[in-house]
């Protein structure tokens, strides 16, 4: 598939089979992240693979974690959080380095795990593959990012879930660009 019909086709894919992936298909889409741009070559992204048993552990960890916030959470509501990582048979959480230098700054560690996170989206598109980026408050949580082995002052910017697509998926436009531009001569 070209570029410019990879971006103006790859939609986020919310409901993907349980079918494994072959091993080699995650590499192709690591090693497109690993494509991404970045200031200083840092290569600031963390990529954790989540297959398998690992899903579950990770289901426990937030249902742990929501427990200790909500105390008064029943048993449902718990379960239904456990079964979140297990909506897609890889997810590839996306974390960042905290700058180690003076010269490098945080907002550009994070900006290029970004682009890690779409090429990566792009790579599942290209191989016909489904994926949603994720985040909410399990990204921020200390004890999921500890789960990654992650500081609480690190970054967790993306859980992608990635699978064979579940059913046919609706494009949907895009509005025009012109409300976004300002140009300057």
């Amino acid at each position: 598939m070209d570029l410019q019909t990879a971006l103006h086709t790859r939609i986020s894919v919310p409901k993907v089979k349980a079918d494994e992936l072959p091993r080699e298909m995650i590499l192709k889409l690591l090693d497109a992240g690993n494509q991404a741009p970045n200031h200083h070559r840092v290569r600031p992204w963390r990529f954790f693979v989540l297959t398998g048993y690992a899903r579950i552990r990770l289901g426990d960890v937030i249902a742990a974690s929501q427990l200790d916030r909500e105390p008064a959470a029943t048993t449902e509501a718990l379960d239904k959080t456990r079964a979140l990582p297990l909506r897609a048979p890889v997810i590839i959480a996306v974390g960042v380095d905290a700058p180690r230098e003076e010269r490098i700054i945080e907002i550009e560690n994070v900006c290029a795990a970004a682009a890690a996170c779409q090429n990566i989206l792009l790579a599942a598109h290209d191989l016909g593959l489904g994926a949603i980026w994720r985040t909410g408050v399990w990204a921020r949580d200390a004890q999921v990012k500890k789960f990654f082995g992650l500081s609480p002052e690190q970054h967790l910017i993306a859980f992608l879930y990635i699978g064979y697509s579940a059913g046919e998926v609706k494009l949907t436009e895009r509005p025009p660009v012109d409300d976004r531009v300002v140009w300057m001569e």
